[in-house]
């Protein structure tokens, strides 16, 4: 009998990372989520969460937060990261590397100098929590949002910026009807490395002014009280709503791509 070695079973233990550390995991917070104290099953603690005004609350500022932070993130990445493949900078790999630097430090360490620099400006940094919070976070995020536009800026072809200037389009114009729609999909790549994330970093949040009012702290402060059920429908409410977040930004990569082909 012939034996060969074929490329598929490299797969073999990722597929069983993945069942033991994700997938079964997930069973087990949906069988929490669904169930009572009691092992029964229940859909109370589903309404439990809509009926309250306190959960409700801290998803629509979770919202704001992540919404926030993101926006913020793509308005300072995407100038550097433009500059950076287009601007003919040399050795914009050296430039690249200082934005990333700062995530080889300890986030502990960078997360508590951060808290002294704005302790310093501010005085008392708990009299501008929210504000606070962006700058955390987009110091922290940043790095993630640049990576991907840089990666995509760099892919594009010059000669189609070169075709339309020869057509009489100017260089605005030619950033809005080329570069920018090419550059979409790093952009919703940025989007989703930042918003997810923000969404439920209540670290940066408890390390600035020790508040506790974001998704992910909530979903651990019912698990802290030995409530998996309650905390359990949470996180699965939380993970519809990332399963949905990515299912509109693939549609829009995925109209935006025709877009690109018929520019192209």
């Amino acid at each position: 009998m012939k034996k060969y070695f074929s490329r598929r079973y490299l797969c073999i233990p990722y597929c069983i990372f993945l069942i033991f550390f994700v997938v079964l995991p997930v069973i087990v917070i949906f069988y929490y989520a669904v169930t009572n104290g009691e092992g029964e099953f229940t859909l109370n603690n589903l309404s439990a969460f809509f009926s309250s005004g306190y959960a409700i609350g801290t998803l629509l500022y979770s919202i704001a937060i992540a919404f926030t932070v993101t926006v913020v993130c793509l308005l300072l990445a995407y100038p550097v990261a433009y500059i950076l493949a287009k601007g003919g900078i040399r050795k914009n790999n050296v430039l690249l590397l200082l934005f990333i630097t700062p995530m080889w430090i300890n986030f502990t360490l960078r997360i508590t100098a951060l808290k002294e620099v704005l302790t310093a400006i501010e005085g008392n940094i708990a009299y501008y929590p929210f504000i606070n919070t962006i700058i955390g976070m987009t110091y922290d995020f940043l790095p993630f949002m640049i990576l991907p536009l840089y990666t995509t800026i760099t892919k594009i072809d010059n000669t189609f910026s070169e075709a339309a200037q020869d057509l009489g389009a100017d260089s605005v114009k030619v950033f809005f009807r080329i570069t920018l729609p090419l550059s979409v999909p790093g952009i919703i790549s940025g989007v989703m490395m930042v918003f997810l994330p923000a969404m439920t970093n209540y670290v940066i949040l408890d390390m600035l002014y020790n508040s506790t009012f974001i998704m992910g702290s909530l979903i651990g402060s019912y698990f802290s009280a030995y409530d998996w059920h309650n905390g359990s429908m949470i996180s699965i409410i939380l993970l519809f709503i990332i399963l949905a977040a990515n299912f509109v930004t693939d549609r829009f990569a995925d109209g935006n791509a025709g877009k690109g082909r018929a520019i192209l």
